[in-house]
């Protein structure tokens, strides 16, 4: 069992935001992109759309159905669910997928995310206002990764915005469901659409007249990612990298989404409770 003084989602919108946020991210502002463009451009929304009605919202269910189930007795986690979804003395540590999928997430995710952070305060601050092109852009940031000299002598600046990231997540995640996760997906998920419609913007400007690079063009953009390729929909790798995808879009398959449906049941809870 659980304890009953755990916390719990306070709203609705904070379930639906958390959702949004463990799948909105690199999978799909980056990822997608570039799957599409390998995997026969417009044509490969076919099996995109045939692998999120067949693999990605089935799976989706599964792990929202596990998760309401363990959360009706005071299982929030994937070993404790499946130990009582399965009574088997092994099933529960088959869970633990559960738990590692998520904490190596969190590893990864935290450097990538001061590399955000540091690129954003040097942008702020104007530090690669002289980085007009992709080469020189490579450079910077290969120095601040500390893949070659050049702007940085070495990876100590590096490090204090990772230190600086990490803390930050670890405040959040002490804060706990209410005062952390979800008060943090209320205000940081809202903004994320505020910065993808602004992202949107700037590059369907890009190529405009006067500017720089007149070959950056909208028409360019686009007719690159998603001119059809249909032949490519013979090809099995391509319906298997959109199944691929589907799994960066939901972010099905490792345990986040059932973590994040858990919800105690009272009446089922107190039902138990009371058996001898």
């Amino acid at each position: 069992m659980g304890d009953e003084t755990r916390e719990q989602w306070t709203s609705r919108l904070g379930v639906i935001l958390a959702v949004a946020g463990s799948a909105i991210g690199l999978g799909n502002f980056l990822r997608f992109p570039v799957q599409a463009a390998k995997n026969g451009g417009g044509a490969f929304m076919i099996p995109y759309l045939v692998a999120l009605l067949l693999l990605g919202i089935p799976l989706m269910w599964i792990e929202w159905t596990v998760g309401r189930y363990g959360g009706a007795f005071g299982h929030s986690t994937a070993p404790g669910m499946f130990h009582k979804l399965w009574r088997n003395p092994v099933i529960k540590y088959f869970g633990l997928i559960g738990i590692f999928g998520p904490v190596v997430i969190f590893i990864y995710y935290t450097y990538i995310e001061s590399w955000t952070l540091g690129y954003a305060f040097f942008s702020l601050f104007g530090e690669y206002s002289q980085a007009t092109d992709q080469g020189a852009m490579k450079d910077f940031l290969q120095s601040y990764q500390g893949l070659k000299g050049g702007h940085f002598s070495g990876l100590a600046v590096a490090y204090i915005f990772f230190l600086v990231t990490f803390l930050l997540n670890c405040w959040i995640v002490f804060r706990g469901i209410t005062k952390g996760i979800e008060w943090l997906c209320k205000w940081a998920m809202p903004a994320l659409f505020v910065i993808g419609i602004v992202l949107a913007v700037r590059v369907l400007t890009l190529g405009a007249p006067g500017s720089a690079h007149p070959e950056w063009n909208v028409a360019n953009g686009l007719g690159f990612m998603w001119n059809p390729d249909f032949a490519a929909l013979q090809d099995a790798n391509v319906w298997l990298a959109a199944a691929g995808q589907i799994f960066f879009t939901l972010s099905v398959g490792i345990g986040i989404a059932l973590t994040i449906a858990w919800r105690r049941r009272r009446d089922i809870w107190d039902r138990t409770e009371a058996q001898p």
